[in-house]
């Protein structure tokens, strides 16, 4: 239970050399049904016009062909980084039901971050 983070590989070092765009998208119903899993993308911003022309979109205007087909391309290439966090519903409700109460979107924000 908790908070389980997975990256692909060490931070390449374009990701401090210039600007970059982030792309983050979740999954998941919460503390009642399960865990949460939030997954990000991040490439140099002057990559932007390149990847919108390969087909990258939101994940629900994709088919499910497409995303794994993007999917496959976003991990074979070096100028794109991916992570993903997995916070469980256990860890979910601890936080939202704490004296001090942590909303579902500051626990969001948080795994992106």
């Amino acid at each position: 239970c908790g908070e389980e983070k997975q990256e692909s590989d060490a931070l390449p070092s374009w990701m401090f050399d210039s600007p970059v765009c982030l792309g983050v998208d979740e999954a998941g119903r919460g503390p009642v049904l399960g865990p949460m899993v939030y997954g990000a993308c991040v490439c140099p911003a002057d990559e932007q016009s390149r990847l919108r022309k390969v087909g990258y979109d939101d994940s629900k205007a994709l088919t499910e062909e497409k995303r794994s087909s993007l999917f496959a391309a976003m991990q074979a290439d070096e100028r794109v980084h991916t992570t993903t966090t997995v916070i469980s519903a256990r860890e979910l409700s601890a936080q939202m039901t704490r004296p001090e109460k942590v909303s579902l979107n500051a626990i969001s924000f948080d795994a992106c971050f």
